[in-house]
């Protein structure tokens, strides 16, 4: 076999990084995260020029997290090719600024740096407050350590925060240039009630839009937006989910016990099982 296809990957088991992206509750620190980067109207206007976001949300929430899975999980060569492909789509993109009239870049490093710093604070926040005991040395090593994943979509790793206190500035410089558009109500309204696959059979999708899976959803929503910064919420302000930060956390907490008591063979995708084959075998090899 070669090497190439049987190493640990850009992280490891002994990383902070896999012990965060072990946790179910990712789930909701991936609508978090969507909330956030909503409030960037270049970041917004990028996403809503040139994605499929509404026609076909699932699909896009699927490759996310298959993208997201592989550069976690997936061998050196598998995260470093599917950054490859991920930056060539950015570099042919463009958007134009919905205040100025300006066309610019998606693949540019500013807007890259917050998708990125919104999607890992969001990680690892909502992990943490969901119950995972980390220490202010793992929370920064986590940070320092996705600084290899901004460098797959062609960051600079050196400009990318990489403790919670450079975390904590980036956001406290940015909020000057965050604002509530009308891309970003219109993300946050889809983002807390998307619509149904229409591929599912007539019973199935009544089902989804009126019945208990539609309440579980509105829950996982209001608690995704709970959990956010207290300034982000109130920028939504009206249009946000009437749901406090105390209630999220112990929303978030009780889901993560859930979660906790389902088999962990349903709640484990194939990248995750061949990595801790990989480990495996590697430890048996040493």
């Amino acid at each position: 076999m070669d090497s190439h296809d049987d190493d640990l990957g850009l992280f490891g088991p002994d990383s902070v990084t896999w012990k965060v992206h072990e946790e179910p509750i990712l789930i909701v620190a991936g609508l978090r995260s969507l909330y956030l980067q909503a409030l960037h109207p270049r970041a917004m206007a990028g996403v809503a020029q040139n994605s499929s976001y509404q026609a076909d949300p699932w699909g896009r929430l699927v490759r996310t997290a298959k993208y997201v899975g592989t550069t976690i999980y997936g061998t050196t060569r598998q995260a470093e090719a599917a950054g490859r492909r991920l930056t060539a789509l950015h570099a042919r993109l463009r958007a134009t600024d919905p205040v100025t009239g300006e066309q610019f870049r998606i693949d540019h490093p500013d807007l890259l740096r917050w998708v990125h710093v919104t999607e890992v604070e969001s990680f690892v926040s909502t992990a943490q407050r969901a119950g995972l005991a980390l220490t202010g040395e793992e929370i920064d090593g986590y940070y320092t350590e996705q600084r290899r994943a901004a460098a797959l979509v062609g960051l600079d790793p050196t400009t990318v925060p990489g403790t919670a206190d450079e975390v904590d500035s980036y956001y406290r410089t940015i909020r000057s240039e965050l604002r509530m558009t009308r891309d970003a109500a219109e993300t946050a309204l889809f983002l807390t009630a998307p619509p149904v696959p229409w591929k599912l059979s007539l019973p199935l999708r009544l089902s989804l839009d009126f019945g208990p899976a539609r309440l579980a959803y509105l829950g996982v929503a209001g608690t995704a937006f709970g959990l956010l910064p207290a300034w982000a919420r109130r920028m939504y302000g009206t249009l946000g989910l009437p749901t406090t930060a105390l209630s999220a956390e112990l929303s978030v907490r009780t889901l993560r016990l859930a979660l906790g008591a389902v088999p962990r063979r349903y709640l484990e995708g194939p990248l995750y099982r061949a990595a801790k084959a990989r480990a495996a075998r590697l430890t048996l090899a040493a």
